[in-house]
């Protein structure tokens, strides 16, 4: 009984991990992907050039899905601590 809702746990617990990072991930995919096509189309081939909008693009991706996110982690902790006084 006790390892059907540990297992049960840890499946919730990778799944939330990749959903609150899906957002983050793919901004950085789509900003690569375009700096990447701009790289290739004017030959330039500087490596600072692909880091600095995504790094911009990242951090506004977190202050724009950051209070989500949050969110969705502490519901997460909050029903495994539920859980966690319920199994005493």
């Amino acid at each position: 009984m006790a390892e059907d809702v540990i297992l049960q746990v840890l499946k919730q617990g990778l799944y939330l991990a990749l959903l609150v990072s899906l957002p983050v991930v793919l901004t950085s995919l789509a900003v690569g992907l375009f700096v990447s096509l701009i790289q290739a189309t004017t030959q330039l081939q500087d490596h600072t050039l692909s880091f600095v909008p995504k790094l911009v693009a990242v951090l506004g991706a977190l202050a724009l899905f950051g209070g989500w996110m949050g969110g969705q982690l502490l519901r997460f902790t909050q029903s495994v601590f539920m859980g966690i006084a319920m199994w005493r």
